[in-house]
């Protein structure tokens, strides 16, 4: 299994259980098909053990001995926008799956589970949010945004936008979709794999963080179609945006530039320079 960052290494798992059976079940699971995998049993474990290894991967359960798991995904999220967060717990209802997922998590698994279904669950996060190789490079680009998936990477007006792996996916999956509005559905089934609409307020929290780090460079990019889903301004609209409020600015700036060149300086004193001349034409 390739790491999101170094195609030809194992991604590393760091899996937060205090229940010793359960972890022991996710780290030999883990392990048998590739992965490298660390294992913490209380947040103060976690937080120091992510600090040391920068996993790939947070398989992370919520109530743990000492805490719990929302405040681990909490700090490293602060500490981190690549680090992809797997929830795995038996806190099951619908406002916990929506907490968890609007903290920065990528996915939320509950309790009792499946190890095929969530083998299957880390490897399709990773390969969301794992960088592309060198041969697989795809600049994507709407407008004035760029969106680089070798590196990871997306810049509006030349500016980099740091973006977690959940915003980063949810972007990619608009600029995909440039020119279509795509319903709260659709995007729960592409971004997060889910086929249920429990979670779809959970679709508004994220496109409100997309907009509060985008619009700030430039004009609005995601436009709420009311009953419908999300979608793109024209690319056109935004480039043209961007490009007059530059000619603007460098016009403004020519018309300081002139106005300053061409300023009359202070009157003539006429009367001296008449007085001046008739000393001159008289001579000594």
């Amino acid at each position: 299994m390739d790491g999101p960052g170094h195609p030809h290494t194992p991604a590393t798992v760091l899996v937060v259980e205090d229940e010793p059976s359960i972890a022991d079940i996710l780290q030999i699971t883990l392990r048998f098909h590739g992965f490298a995998v660390a294992h913490a049993a209380s947040c103060e474990q976690a937080l120091a053990l992510a600090r040391e290894l920068r996993p790939d991967l947070l398989l992370l359960d919520v109530m743990l001995p000492d805490g719990n798991g929302w405040q681990i995904c909490r700090e490293l999220r602060a500490e981190r926008d690549d680090l992809a967060v797997v929830f795995l717990t038996a806190r099951d209802s619908g406002g916990d799956v929506v907490g968890g997922l609007a903290l920065g998590g990528d996915d939320y698994i509950t309790k009792p589970f499946n190890v095929d279904e969530v083998l299957a669950r880390v490897r399709a996060v990773l390969r969301r949010t794992r960088r592309a190789t060198p041969a697989e490079r795809h600049v994507l680009r709407h407008g004035d945004v760029e969106m680089d998936e070798a590196t990871f990477t997306v810049r509006r007006a030349g500016q980099p936008v740091g973006l977690t792996p959940t915003e980063y996916n949810l972007l990619r999956y608009l600029l995909r979709n440039a020119g279509r509005v795509v319903t709260k559905e659709q995007i729960l089934r592409h971004v997060w794999r889910f086929d249920t609409v429990v979670e779809s307020s959970v679709v508004e929290t994220y496109v409100s963080y997309l907009r509060r780090k985008l619009d700030g460079l430039g004009p609005p990019l995601i436009v709420t179609r009311r009953g419908v889903g999300y979608g793109l301004t024209e690319a056109a609209e935004t480039a043209d945006t961007a490009d007059t409020a530059a000619a603007a600015a460098a016009a403004a700036a020519a018309e300081t530039e002139t106005d300053t060149a061409t300023a009359p300086g202070p009157p003539e004193q006429t009367g001296d320079r008449a007085r001046a001349r008739a000393r001159d034409q008289a001579g000594p």
